[in-house]
């Protein structure tokens, strides 16, 4: 990753940020190796990933998209007219599963009228609006959605990246976060995906485990790597 050079009057703070990123990632990329994410077969299963994740592991998720699978469902015009009680026993396994099912049932809909591929062409902003609209889509399932599935370059901020840079002096909400990921790093949706699936890596490994004291970030505050 070859990190932005900033020039004004924000200069030191920016460049800052540059080289605590640039730090972060070459020591994730280094333990980890690529991680080639997110794990789905089309674009549309990605939007059914990021709607059934919420507050629940990836194995479950696994087990709900298998389910859909066998019945060959992955589709926004045969999810749109599944029976609603079917659906929700499909997705069960992933908890909050009435919740869940509606709100995939509505986003279904939503890309069965409008069409994948023309939602996908309108501008990134325009496209999270209109995501954002949606019942129980919020700024990261909004953002995965933009990343992962329609390619776009919008950097996604979940609970594992708010963590890790809180660890290591960096303490913002959601939007503050985005834009200083976003203003530092070259704006390529593979460097994106990438970074984005490092955290998550690094963040199952020690932080959701409780292994503080194994953390490797922790020197990367001022750019040491």
């Amino acid at each position: 990753m070859i990190m932005k050079k900033s020039s004004g009057p924000t200069d030191k703070a920016d460049n800052m940020h540059a080289e605590m990123l640039q730090s972060v990632y070459n020591t994730l990329i280094r333990e980890f190796g690529s991680q080639q994410w997110w794990p789905a077969e089309t674009p549309f299963e990605v939007i059914v990933g990021a709607i059934l994740t919420q507050q629940t592991k990836w194995t479950n998720v696994e087990k709900a998209i298998d389910n859909l699978k066998q019945k060959n469902m992955i589709e926004a015009g045969k999810l749109a007219e599944i029976d609603l009680q079917e659906l929700e026993e499909d997705v069960r396994c992933t908890g909050f599963y009435r919740q869940k099912a509606s709100r995939l049932q509505e986003i279904s809909i939503y890309f069965d009228h409008h069409g994948e591929e023309a939602l996908f062409s309108l501008p990134t902003e325009k496209l999270r609006r209109l995501l954002l609209e949606l019942k129980g889509i919020g700024p990261e399932t909004a953002d995965s959605i933009l990343l992962y599935a329609a390619g776009k370059p919008c950097f996604v901020i979940d609970a594992y990246t708010t963590r890790i840079m809180r660890c290591i002096g960096i303490e913002s909400n959601y939007h503050q976060l985005q834009e200083m990921f976003e203003k530092n790093i070259p704006k390529d949706v593979e460097m994106y995906k990438e970074y984005h699936a490092l955290i998550v890596e690094y963040a199952k490994r020690y932080c959701a485990t409780k292994q503080c004291h194994k953390c490797l970030l922790k020197g990367n505050k001022d750019g040491q790597n």
